[in-house]
């Protein structure tokens, strides 16, 4: 991407928070609900016994309070970015006491930081919430809904609310290529791994659209062997690790796949496929067109690439976060999160397909107003 189509996405972003800003306080945002792993976790996992947490600083420099909250950033995490495009408050973590009474409508963020598809990934942070207790709570977080609002407008809220669901690195950095010769990696050769990995995610997925919702942005696996923490453990020349980027590559494809068979046996465009990969590749490869000094160094952390260990007050912090596409050895940056939402906003079939999500939220309130 070169200057000037920088420019316009910057504008493009620009232009969509003026009309979030100008939406009447009448029309009530629609409810947001949030699954997967800790690049969407804004805080369930400070609520566990667990070491997969980001509750101490410098975690949440830049968020509003500068505090630390749980999320894997600097400041916002992806979820909160996409509420601001949905005219809302981010919605709570689901085990916060405070998801309750008006707070239940705006929907609830349920993902777990270090879960994957499958349940034996993150065994090594023992207390996480696997992607199936996942969906039980979110179970139980409609009956607290029906309770609260009647069963009739409980429904409305699930079946008219936007999902995103991020599930799929863990397996394969947490997972299969955790250590040489893991479990997973004697029981399958990675061209068998990836579509087990897909034909379980199938059923999550199916099961998810069982419980009411009709909106769900799928994303992808980034370019998990081009993370600083890949390339510190990896990398002698600052090339990407071979083995994850592979498995990148054969994952991505397939999702996209299994999407489109979902969809076309659900008669709609329920499942929508978040090319997270390509916008990664266009990070790494271009940073300075989106103003990054780097996408290989993170800004906090300590090693090669600051990619080894944990952030933590002994880190190495860089100054400005803006110019860093990677905060810690595997999360984005604020500022690269908010470039991420503006392609899924707005992007092309390249980045988000069948449609982008400002197309979506436009089709579904021209339905809205029919109906």
């Amino acid at each position: 991407m070169g200057g000037s189509s920088l420019a316009g996405l910057l504008l493009a972003v620009a232009a969509a928070t003026l009309l979030v800003a100008a939406t009447p306080a009448a029309a009530a945002p629609r409810a947001f609900f949030v699954f997967g792993d800790s690049l969407v976790d804004n805080g369930n996992n400070n609520y566990l016994m667990t070491t997969a947490r980001a509750d101490a600083p410098p975690y949440g420099i830049d968020f509003p309070t500068h505090m630390p909250t749980g999320r894997f950033s600097n400041g916002l995490n992806i979820p909160d970015i996409i509420s601001e495009y949905l005219g809302s408050q981010p919605a709570l973590p689901y085990l916060s006491p405070d998801l309750r009474g008006d707070n239940l409508l705006v929907g609830a963020n349920f993902a777990s930081a270090g879960v994957g598809i499958l349940n034996d990934t993150g065994i090594q942070f023992v207390n996480i919430i696997r992607i199936g207790q996942q969906l039980e709570n979110f179970q139980n977080y409609q009956q607290k809904l029906a309770a609260f609002a009647g069963e009739d407008a409980a429904r409305q809220v699930v079946e008219q609310s936007l999902v995103l669901i991020t599930l799929g690195g863990n397996d394969f950095v947490n997972n299969y290529y955790l250590v040489p010769f893991s479990v997973r990696s004697r029981q399958f050769a990675i061209q068998d791994y990836v579509p087990y990995l897909i034909s379980e995610y199938r059923k999550i997925l199916t099961r998810l659209h069982e419980l009411g919702p009709r909106r769900v942005i799928v994303t992808g696996t980034g370019m998990i062997g081009c993370v600083p923490a890949e390339l510190a453990m990896h990398s002698i020349d600052g090339e990407c690790a071979t083995d994850l980027t592979q498995a990148a590559d054969l994952f991505n494809p397939q999702l996209e796949r299994m999407l489109a068979e979902l969809n076309s046996e659900l008669g709609g465009h329920v499942f929508i496929a978040a090319n997270t990969n390509k916008i990664s590749f266009d990070f790494m490869f271009n940073p300075q067109d989106y103003g990054f000094v780097t996408a290989k160094v993170a800004c906090c952390g300590q090693g090669p690439y600051n990619g080894i260990g944990l952030c933590t007050p002994a880190s190495n912090v860089c100054a400005n976060r803006d110019v860093y596409a990677y905060w810690d050895a595997f999360h984005p940056t604020e500022r690269a999160n908010r470039l991420i939402v503006a392609q899924l906003m707005h992007g092309s079939t390249d980045h988000i397909r069948p449609m982008n999500l400002s197309t979506i939220l436009a089709m579904d309130a021209m339905d809205e107003t029919r109906n």
